[in-house]
């Protein structure tokens, strides 16, 4: 079924803005007031905080507080409408976005475009690595991450395998960014202090958590400096930094690293997650074949300097799909990418002209990355100097907890975060503990299904091809095997949901 959108008679200009984060959201934000209809498209219902993902992964908060509906958030923008949906194309000639929502496809058309459709994770060609380490991308990642932590330690305590164990309670972060530093320092806080005496039969105090990357420094981006203090404090709360090493093959049970020096070794770890490297989305792919944009290695957009694409003055691309020179792919640089297109098509529409519009200039508010409680890493540029004021510790940590907590978007969020953030800062505990089958399978079991209807509709619409069943062994736990095999059909008693 193919829709147009009720926009297309309209005589005011249309704006339409691919993706509902940072720059999505706040370019559309932007244009409150100006005499345009602007339609957001996103595949999801809401806005995602992204930074603070890993304290979902780790139960300190939960995934409503750092993701509020997007149709909420703008209910009181009368010039702005919210459709759900995965954009599959873009036509530049034709000025026309096409969105599909299960077998629902939408066609909407725009006089401006902003395009802000994100990045997802990057496996660096080994896709299939995904099946055995999720990202940390979407709340589906947390979640998923968050039942395979807590899922491991349940196995380990009804394993008397010596060596079962040290699999199950080993956890490899792949990444020292600040991604994998913030992961990396709440596994190892959680395992040492929140589930500190809660097993009769294991200590999660003597969890290993390892932190690997093929750089040779954690925090490559925030300097020498600061990256030997957030390594040294990850050293003394036990983590076990591995630099210069990078991941050749990764299975349900491990990984094997590959060091500088050429020589392979294995890690036996059933529970990895991965934050390293990104991919930007395929639309900028489709951007290049109709028009003279460049990709970057991965997949950025070479934008103009005023964020538009070459020949097409009002298509921008912002946020972590455009490749500008010296703005990271954070939430600064998206939020002020997406604010910088609403104004230029402001400015068009009071009859300003796009070879006029100036650079877009980013004002770089510095970089955060937390450790552990109390403890973070900070480097804040000084105004009027070319050098960053750095510190770490309590007041590095304190100001990464408040200009946070700027950017969660709703009253109510920001108060149940402070409430959250209090008990599991004041105290040893973590309110957001729960964990279910479906966030560890789903993911994975989505994929397989996807790929069964495939195969049915390659076999001619006949019944869906059944994945053989040898490949998934029944001695592993439900909670922790996400990956080995799906399967359509069911024996009658699998029917009843399996306790979680």
């Amino acid at each position: 079924m193919v829709m147009s959108d009720e926009t297309a008679g309209s005589t005011r200009h249309r704006v339409v803005v691919i993706g509902s984060g940072f720059g999505g959201l706040f370019a559309t934000q932007r244009l409150r007031k100006a005499d345009v209809e602007v339609t957001l498209i996103a595949r999801t219902t809401h806005h995602l905080f992204q930074p603070m993902l890993y304290q979902v992964a780790t139960g300190i908060i939960s995934e409503g507080e750092i993701a509020p509906a997007t149709r909420v958030i703008l209910r009181k923008q009368a010039n702005a409408q919210v459709l759900m949906g995965n954009v599959e194309g873009i036509d530049l000639e034709k000025k026309v976005v096409t969105s599909r929502l299960l077998e629902r496809i939408t066609e909407t058309p725009y006089d401006s475009l902003i395009i802000a459709a994100g990045a997802d994770q990057s496996y660096f060609g080994n896709d299939h690595f995904a099946q055995f380490a999720p990202g940390m991308k979407t709340i589906d990642d947390a979640l998923e991450l968050r039942g395979r932590i807590l899922g491991a330690f349940e196995q380990a305590e009804l394993s008397e395998d010596h060596e079962e164990r040290a699999r199950l309670l080993t956890f490899v972060v792949v990444g020292a960014g600040p991604t994998g530093v913030e992961l990396a320092g709440q596994i190892a806080e959680m395992s040492a202090k929140t589930l500190k005496g809660t097993f009769r039969n294991i200590d999660p105090t003597e969890s290993r958590v390892i932190l690997l990357d093929a750089a040779p420094a954690v925090l490559p981006p925030m300097g020498k400096k600061l990256g030997t203090k957030a390594a040294e404090r990850l050293e003394g709360m036990g983590v076990e930094i591995q630099l210069n090493a990078m991941v050749v093959d990764l299975d349900y049970d491990g990984l094997v690293v590959k060091d500088k020096d050429g020589s392979t070794r294995r890690i036996e770890s059933q529970c990895k997650v991965w934050s390293a490297g990104v991919a930007a989305s395929p639309l900028g792919k489709q951007l290049a074949e109709q028009s003279a944009v460049e990709l970057d290695r991965a997949g950025r957009v070479k934008v103009e300097p005023d964020l538009s694409i070459p020949g097409h003055p009002n298509v921008f691309v912002v946020g972590d799909m455009m490749s500008v020179e010296n703005v990271p792919g954070q939430a600064q640089g998206a939020i002020q990418g997406g604010r910088y297109a609403a104004d230029a098509i402001k400015a068009e529409l009071k009859g300003g002209k796009p070879e006029d519009r100036e650079p877009f200039k980013y004002w770089d508010k510095g970089s955060m990355a937390t450790i552990s409680k109390f403890s973070a890493v900070m480097s804040v540029p000084v105004p009027g100097l070319k050098k960053n004021f750095e510190t770490e510790g309590f007041f590095a940590w304190l100001g990464w907890l408040l200009l946070h907590l700027v950017y969660i978007v709703g009253f109510r969020n920001r108060l149940t975060t402070i409430v959250d953030w209090s008990f599991a800062f004041l105290t040893r505990g973590r309110s957001q503990l729960t964990i279910t089958e479906q966030q560890v399978l789903a993911r994975n079991a989505m994929d397989q299904l996807a790929q069964i209807e495939l195969d049915r509709i390659k076999d001619g619409g006949g019944d869906a091809v059944p994945v053989d069943r040898d490949q998934t062994p029944g001695d592993k736990p439900v909670l922790s095997d996400p990956t080995k095999s799906f399967t359509s059909e069911r024996n009658s008693d699998q029917s009843k949901p399996a306790a979680s």
